[in-house]
């Protein structure tokens, strides 16, 4: 049996203490997503705007970080990944620094835009774990090993900053710049530690970056955003805002269909062909809804007086980090088990179990909204089959890859969640403004909500039906299904 320490020693010693340094650099992309979460009350407060368009914030963040993650990746492919990470963290750290000072709508949103450019930094990461472990005996094992202890990180970091958003929020509620300005520092110290820390990957890989799939990409979640936008705006009465809409949905078929005519393209839609890898995809889709989609309509929902609306927990900037926080120690809880879980059962069992957890968490919220006990217990519900679903869609989906197509795969993966978190923000951020009393998003836009994150989650678990018994599998009968696909 393997010593654990001699183990942990292996890890931290990868490249010469790389990731150990990686390790707060995920931490900090952990603290940036946990941090603002109970803040967006003050953060609609601060810039005069109603509570629905926090949403905004998010649908904007996700849309770019869609077509940033696939290009950062491939740029890395070409000219390093670690001049990447460098890149994507100086962006970072301009755009929290902007945050800071920003009194217009306009520019906070282009920042905060800006700001999720730290979706890259994982999957860069990895990839710079698996050039330094290249050539050893045990490189498979040592990079899962490795990529394992960041997103632990990033779990843990996603906590502090829940936990500590709430009480600087509630510590500096006077000077909510400086309260804006505290996950800056650390931005900057990652691009200090990658600057000086981090060593460059080995090898570089020949092609060129789909600049005009980039284009179509944008072009394709530009006017569904701006759609969803003008339906806002406008009112869901207007028919025009919901033909744009559907004008951006229909520009998908055009862009699949330049994509798959690329021998190199941005987004390779042909490894959806196996049964085992497009109800992963699908998957990661409909779960970007709940994970990515729902946060800024939990911190509302808790965040609003009872008292004047008839709804809501009126809880102060602290509680809802305390909120906030046990959902995101339920997700750790739920990733950490989703290997012992999958060992006694099989990780199609363990993934349809996991998407069925949180569409009842979820719906849950639908008649238990009224207390703060009820609201957390159902939260946790959720945050367990939450944390098990972010640990094994990206396993699951280089399980189910061809052969040489892994980094695709789990690429992929992020980015069908990142486009189903961003749709969902907007939709959500339309069914909260509809029948809004003042700037308090509305008790049915919640209710649509939970519903909505609940039936997408139970769907993607009926989806993950479809695949074959023993596929995720390292059981020999499972070979049969990979080739086979």
């Amino acid at each position: 049996m393997t010593d654990p320490a001699r183990r942990t020693g292996r890890i931290a010693g990868l490249g010469g203490g790389l990731v150990g340094w990686l390790v707060f650099v995920e931490f900090t992309s952990g603290v940036l997503q946990g941090y603002y979460v109970p803040l967006l009350t003050d953060v609609a407060r601060h810039l005069d705007v109603h509570d629905a368009d926090v949403n905004w914030l998010e649908a904007a963040q996700l849309m770019l970080s869609a077509i940033a993650v696939p290009v950062l990746a491939k740029l890395g492919d070409l000219y390093g990944h670690r001049r990447m990470l460098l890149l994507s963290a100086a962006l970072v750290a301009a755009a929290t620094g902007v945050l800071a000072v920003a009194q217009d709508f306009g520019v906070f949103l282009a920042a905060w835009a800006v700001q999720g450019v730290y979706a890259a930094w994982l999957p860069l990461q990895v990839a710079l774990i698996h050039s330094r472990s290249r050539g050893q005996a045990d490189a498979a094992a040592r990079t899962r090993r490795a990529t394992g202890l960041i997103v632990a990180a990033l779990q843990a970091g996603a906590i502090v900053g829940a936990l500590g958003g709430g009480q600087i929020g509630g510590a500096l509620a006077g000077r909510f710049w400086l309260v804006l300005l505290v996950p800056g520092l650390l931005v900057a110290g990652v691009v200090a530690v990658v600057a000086l820390r981090v060593p460059e990957s080995t090898g570089r890989q020949d092609g060129e970056v789909d600049v005009p799939g980039v284009a179509l990409l944008s072009v394709v979640l530009l006017v569904i955003t701006g759609g969803l936008t003008f339906v806002r705006v406008n009112g869901a009465g207007e028919l025009w805002p919901w033909l744009v809409t559907a004008l951006g949905v229909l520009l998908v078929v055009p862009f699949v269909r330049y994509e798959l005519r690329r021998t190199d393209p941005l987004v390779d839609f042909r490894v959806l062909r196996s049964p085992s890898m497009w109800p992963v995809q699908l998957t990661a889709g409909l779960f970007g809804v709940s994970v990515l989609g729902a946060q800024g309509p939990l911190s509302t929902f808790a965040r609003t007086d009872p008292a004047v609306h008839g709804y809501g927990l009126g809880l102060s900037t602290s509680e809802v980090s305390i909120v906030i926080g046990g959902y995101v120690v339920s997700m750790l809880l739920g990733a950490s088990q989703f290997s012992r879980v999958s060992a006694a059962t099989t990780p199609r069992v363990t993934l349809i179990g996991a998407a069925t957890l949180t569409g009842l968490g979820y719906l849950l919220l639908v008649p238990l909204h009224d207390t703060l006990p009820q609201v957390l217990g159902a939260m946790v519900v959720a945050g367990l089959g939450s944390g098990a679903l972010v640990a094994a869609l990206p396993a699951a989906a280089a399980a189910a890859a061809p052969a040489g197509r892994t980094g695709v795969a789990t690429g992929l993966t992020n980015t069908t969640k990142v486009l189903g978190g961003s749709l969902a923000s907007a939709v959500f951020a339309v069914a909260l403004a509809s029948g809004a009393q003042g700037t308090a998003g509305s008790l049915s836009g919640y209710v649509t909500v939970w519903v909505v994150c609940g039936v997408t989650a139970w769907l993607a678990a009926l989806s993950l039906a479809f695949v074959p018994r023993l596929a995720f599998s390292d059981r020999p009968e499972a070979a049969g299904v990979r080739e086979v696909a």
